[in-house]
């Protein structure tokens, strides 16, 4: 098993950082899902657990997805691994400002494959020790919204450069060199992922090209919530929710059209070469 804690810098408070996070996960699931892939809602309710956080009493949001990537996995598994290996189903516990999200593949690796994310997000710079309690040792790795050379090319665009964003909701930005130290507000997202694949000769390989792709994935996410901001900042909760709602409509619709849309891991990223 291979682990690693991904620390993320944004220039947002916890509080606001919610709802851009809420917001960019619908905004890109719908930029992602087309063709027969990309995200299928299957459950989403109420939870509260005393099991999901060991000896913390959470309460939250839980949904259950299948995620459908041949098309997004690096071509060296689409080579290696038959179609059904790349149905994800993803089981989330969303008690903000901790989440834990579980990914399985029963259709193909069943109980030989595992990735759990642990997710905390406080109000730091990434100076925070050991957030998650983790115990064992594990490699940290840090991402920065503003290094587009972890984006890839496609992705690496003028009005997609976090550095030099400006948000009219908030009169934020553009961010100096220096603003992991000095913004203000600052918070950081902890990810603490253990990836577990169960098979002899691969498993190193395996792992290790999954936590290579994590980078890029978290640092897309939380720059997309960061340049969003003058979509989802004046919106409240509720409406957020109804975003949410909305969303399940659409990627149901979009899954059934032809095209496919949205990134793969085999566009140029200068740190997979």
């Amino acid at each position: 098993m291979l682990i690693k804690e991904y620390r993320i810098p944004l220039p947002l408070s916890v509080d606001e950082f919610q709802r851009g996070l809420l917001y960019a996960v619908s905004a890109c699931s719908r930029q992602e899902t087309g063709g027969g892939e990309g995200a299928e809602f299957l459950k989403q309710e109420d939870f509260t657990s005393d099991t999901i956080r060991p000896g913390h009493t959470v309460s939250g949001t839980y949904t259950k997805k299948i995620y459908r990537l041949r098309s997004k996995a690096p071509w060296v598994l689409q080579k290696l691994l038959p179609p059904e290996a790349f149905e994800i189903y993803e089981e989330s516990w969303n008690a903000y400002p901790y989440c834990k999200t579980v990914l399985t593949n029963p259709g193909y690796m069943k109980e030989n494959f595992t990735q759990i994310i642990e997710t905390i997000h406080l109000p730091d710079n990434g100076s925070s020790d050991n957030p998650l309690n983790c115990r064992v040792k594990r490699e940290i790795v840090w991402i920065d919204i503003t290094d587009n050379a972890i984006f890839g090319s496609r992705n690496n665009r003028s009005e997609k450069d976090a550095k030099t964003f400006e948000a009219d909701a908030t009169e934020r930005g553009p961010l100096e060199d220096d603003w992991q130290d000095e913004h203000d507000p600052i918070m950081c997202c902890y990810k603490l992922v253990s990836c577990n694949f169960k098979w002899t000769g691969l498993q190193r390989m395996i792992e290790r090209t999954i936590h290579k792709q994590y980078p890029r994935v978290f640092g897309l996410m939380h720059r997309d919530a960061y340049l969003f901001m003058n979509e989802w900042y004046n919106m409240s909760m509720d409406e957020i929710r109804e975003y949410e709602e909305e969303t399940v409509v659409v990627l149901q619709k979009q899954m059934a059209e032809p095209g496919k849309r949205g990134n793969t891991c085999n566009d140029d990223v200068n740190n997979n070469k």
